[in-house]
C-alpha cells in the first residue's frame, strides 16, 4: 500500500477578492510539478465566493466536472440550454465532452457560497456533453457511505464517464467505516471536510486528504463528528 498526504496548508492558494480559492493539485498560476494529479483525478479546489460573484462564461471540454456546495447556493448556465441552481445537499455532474460553456455564480447577493470544484478525465473522449444534478438525503450518511457518483446507471448516483464512485459520510466521533474498492487497481482519495479522523495510519484534520494505492480495503476512523468525502478513481 502506498500513501500520499495532502495537508490542508500545503494547497495553491489564490485571494481574488470575490474568490478565495484552495488547490490541491496545480491549477492556474499555481504549478507544483509534484502535485500536478492523483491518477485521473485532476482537479480538486475549494472554492469560497462573494456574495452576487462568480466565474463568467468559459469553455470546457473532455472533463467529468463535479461540483459539491458546502454552504450556500451555486447558479449554473451552460451552452445546452441548462439553467439551475445548486443548493447545500445537492450534487452536480457535467461532462463536458465535445465541448461547451458555462458560467458559475454566487446565487445568493447577501451570503458567501463554499463549494467544491472536482475534475476528472472521462474514460470516452467527445461525447455529447450533458448536465445532471441531484438531492441527497445527509441523513443516509449518518455513519456510513452515500454514493453520490458512480458509473453505474440508474442504482441511484449521478452517472459519471469514467470508473469512478463519489462517497459521502457522515462520522460521529468514535465511529468507523470501511471503504471497499470497486476496483482494485483504482486508488482512493480521501478528503476531510470537517472534523478529525484516521485513515490508513494518517491523522486527518479540517481540508487534509490522503491518497491511497495498493489496498482493497480502507478504514476510516473519526476522532471527532467528520464530514468526509471518497473518491474512487483509475490511476491511469
Amino acid at each position: 500500500m502506498k500513501t500520499t498526504l495532502f495537508k490542508s496548508g500545503s494547497r495553491g492558494h489564490a485571494d481574488h477578492g470575490w474568490l478565495n480559492s484552495y488547490h490541491t493539485f496545480s491549477f492556474a498560476e499555481y504549478h507544483d510539478p509534484e502535485r500536478v494529479r492523483f491518477g485521473l483525478l485532476r482537479v480538486v479546489n475549494d472554492d469560497l465566493v462573494s456574495p452576487g460573484e462568480g466565474f463568467g462564461t468559459h469553455p470546457h471540454d473532455n472533463m467529468e466536472i463535479v461540483s459539491i456546495p458546502l454552504k450556500g447556493a451555486l447558479a449554473h448556465k451552460d451552452s445546452t440550454g441548462n439553467e439551475k441552481v445548486i443548493n447545500t445537499g445537492d450534487v452536480q455532474i457535467m461532462s463536458a465532452g465535445s465541448g461547451l460553456y458555462h458560467s458559475e455564480y454566487n446565487a445568493s447577493k447577501t451570503e458567501p457560497v463554499s463549494f467544491l470544484q472536482i475534475w476528472i478525465f472521462p474514460k470516452e473522449k467527445d461525447i455529447t456533453p450533458r448536465y445532471e444534478q441531484k438531492t441527497f438525503n445527509p441523513a443516509a450518511r449518518q455513519n456510513k457511505l452515500q454514493t453520490v457518483v458512480s458509473p453505474v446507471k440508474d442504482d441511484g448516483a449521478l452517472w459519471i464517464n469514467q470508473d469512478a464512485w463519489f462517497s459521502l459520510a457522515n462520522l460521529e466521533k468514535g465511529q468507523s467505516i470501511d471503504y471497499t474498492l470497486n476496483n482494485k487497481a483504482s486508488g482512493v482519495f480521501i478528503f476531510l471536510l470537517e472534523g478529525n479522523a484516521e485513515a490508513v495510519g494518517e491523522k486527518l484534520e479540517k481540508r487534509d486528504a490522503v491518497g491511497v494505492t495498493g489496498t482493497e480495503k480502507i478504514e476510516i476512523t473519526a476522532n471527532d463528528n467528520s464530514e468526509i468525502l471518497v473518491i474512487e478513481v483509475p490511476m491511469n
